[in-house]
């Protein structure tokens, strides 16, 4: 016997001995009685003859006739009779109202909950978007997403033990008539037909119990549910655990757009865009593709003089990878195009593409991955009286910063003039009768005047070099509808590439927030200004230089949308972009990130954080409050630009 009867193995042959020894020992009598003929019977009867009945109800002197199995005749049937439904099941199941049907001001108590039948639960997922009727002729829907799956018991009984263990080990699955399976919603906003034109509204009606409901497969209802745009800049595809949902329209894909009408609200470009995802999570190739939608040749924005301007696009690059964006993709093939031309979605080499080359010192520039044209410039001095703090460095104080500011460059731009060069600066600091002057006057303190002068000494590799100045090339700089690439890869000093690019930023940004430009050029153009690593120039750090730029780029954001213009950052290290930027962000693109402290700096919704480490490549989540509802996107696998190096 073993510790379960019925995983037992089974001997026919131990069995049939048991029955033998039973019937010795019991049926001593049972073959004469077997020869006895009934005193019923005919004399002539041949015993031979005897029919099996008969011969098993004579066995045995104490047998009881009772016993006789009953003939087939004797025996009650039921009829049986095929019952199929009537009807075709609609739908994937129906609201249940068994722990309660509720829609609530507060998430927390809002209760709404789907019994999912049998043949549709492996084809559901969470974050499936459904629909649930309201009764009547108003036309209204419920348009929710599912938040929670779960198998429930049917019937009581307790599977925790050995016996239901090894069953199911021996078994090829479970019989899904024994388990509910329950799907948790969230009601997301209610569907409704307003003279023809579908719109949504926030949920304030509770649906009635056993409301069939069913996987939204109509691109205008889920457009309309999650209130997404229909044309706008391209972004990916719409997806939910990283499948693209499907619909039965024609291409059965779902695009995702961001507004970038007036007629729908401010283009969201002059809203900001940060573009967030760690190494190999396709961050570059995505921004790529967004890059190439404001560079299409029908993206204009009307201007305050009533023309209507393509965006000029400026793009930092410490890579070294942007200026392939002048090329195609030779990955590309005819059928993907087809595919994008269908959808609206601009691709190809971008023809005005040009990668503006700091001249610093003795670097040199290898072009050999790209055919964009290239122009060698330089930053002159004379930027610095604009903005001091390009060559205070990083570790002036408040009082050397005071000394620079007020006293040292307005005596020097006095004695040499607004285009006296970085060398004429040094041998300004370098006059041991300045210093004895300005400390005697109590103007300058001769620590402070030290302490500056060790400051801005180590530039002259940066400013005024042997190539144009940037301030002569603003015309070829900002071009409506064209790529600008300032690629810094080729600089090996960090503060020289830090000179640069906030150098080049605060040219574009004062010039468009200025009312008296001296570029308008600048002033008049639609620019979407890229820095990628942004992390790297927009930190939260501790000293006067940090605080100038942060205060800038602030002020850019802020006045955006007014002037036309968008910064479109890029970076690794979210959490490391300081605050008062960060807040000024309004669209957030944010793909793998495995780092905690910078998932949770992008601030989106929790059930879409706790998917970030999990992403592959490409996939990516938006949140953008003004555009739609935080959604999970895929891009497209194939760059729309040259990608990558051979």
């Amino acid at each position: 016997m073993t510790d379960l009867g019925d995983f037992g193995d089974f001997d026919a042959d131990a069995d049939a001995d048991a029955g033998d020894a039973d019937t010795d020992g019991n049926g001593s009598g049972t073959g004469n009685a077997a020869d006895a003929t009934s005193p019923s019977e005919p004399s002539g009867t041949n015993p031979a003859n005897t029919s099996p009945s008969t011969h098993s109800s004579s066995t045995g002197s104490g047998s009881n006739s009772d016993a006789d199995p009953p003939s087939d005749a004797d025996t009650d049937t039921f009829e049986t009779t095929a019952v199929e439904p009537s009807g075709d099941d609609v739908g994937i199941g129906a609201l249940c109202v068994s722990q309660g049907l509720r829609i609530a001001e507060d998430s927390d108590d809002t209760e709404l909950r789907a019994y999912v039948t049998r043949g549709n639960r492996s084809s559901v997922r969470i974050g499936s978007y459904l629909l649930a009727p309201y009764p009547g002729g108003a036309g209204e829907t419920l348009f929710c997403r599912i938040t929670g799956l779960e198998y429930a018991q049917q019937y009581h009984a307790d599977d925790a033990t050995e016996i239901h263990a090894r069953r199911a080990m021996r078994s090829d699955g479970i019989e899904e008539a024994d388990y509910k399976f329950v799907a948790n919603l969230e009601p997301v906003a209610i569907l409704y037909d307003d003279d023809g034109e579908l719109k949504r509204r926030m949920t304030d009606r509770v649906p009635k119990p056993q409301t069939v409901i069913r996987e939204a497969d109509d691109t205008e209802a889920i457009k309309t549910g999650l209130k997404m745009p229909d044309d706008g800049v391209f972004l990916g595809h719409l997806s939910v655990g990283g499948e693209k949902v499907r619909t039965a329209a024609s291409p059965p894909t779902i695009d995702y757009r961001l507004k970038d009408d007036y007629d729908a609200g401010d283009p969201l470009v002059f809203r900001h865009t940060l573009v967030a995802g760690g190494t190999g999570s396709g961050k570059t190739h995505g921004a790529k593709n967004v890059l190439r939608q404001y560079l299409a040749e029908e993206r204009r924005y009307p201007m305050e003089d009533g023309r209507e301007v393509g965006p000029a696009v400026v793009q930092f690059d410490p890579q070294d990878e942007y200026a392939q964006m002048h090329d195609d993709n030779p990955d590309m093939d005819d059928e993907f195009a087809r595919r994008l031309e269908r959808e609206g979605v601009a691709y190809g080499g971008v023809d005005d593409t040009t990668a503006f080359v700091p001249k610093i010192g003795s670097s040199s520039y290898a072009a050999g991955h790209h055919r964009a044209e290239q122009v060698e410039f330089t930053i002159p001095f004379s930027m610095v009286h604009e903005n001091p703090w390009l060559v205070a460095s990083s570790g002036l104080n408040d009082n050397q910063y005071g000394a620079l500011v007020s006293v040292l460059l307005p005596r020097f731009r006095e004695q040499y003039g607004n285009d006296a060069t970085y060398d004429e600066f040094t041998r300004f600091l370098d006059d041991p009768a300045l210093r004895e002057e300005l400390d005697e006057s109590g103007r300058v303190h001769e620590a402070t005047f030290d302490a500056v002068r060790r400051r801005v000494l180590g530039f002259g590799h940066v400013f005024d070099q042997d190539a144009r100045p940037i301030t002569d090339l603003v015309h070829e700089f900002v071009r409506p509808g064209g790529l600008t690439v300032v690629p810094t890869y080729h600089i090996n000093d960090t503060r020289a590439t830090e000179t640069i690019v906030l150098a080049l930023s605060s040219l574009l940004i004062d010039q468009k927030l200025s009312n008296d430009p001296t570029y308008d050029r600048i002033k008049e153009t639609p620019l979407v200004l890229g820095m990628d690593e942004a992390h790297n120039f927009l930190t939260d750090a501790d000293s006067v230089q940090a605080g100038k730029v942060i205060t800038k780029f602030t002020e850019a954001a802020k006045q955006g949308r007014k002037e036309r213009l968008g910064l479109f950052l890029i970076t690794q290290d979210p959490q490391d972009i300081h605050d008062a930027v960060f807040k000024q962000i309004n669209t957030t693109i944010v793909l793998n990130l495995g780092d905690e402290d910078a998932i949770k700096s992008v601030n989106i919704p929790s059930n879409l954080e706790s998917k970030v480490p999990y992403m592959e490549k490409g996939q990516m989540v938006v949140y953008s409050p003004d555009n739609s509802e935080p959604v999970e996107l895929i891009g497209l696998s194939t760059c729309l630009t040259r990608h990558g190096r051979d």
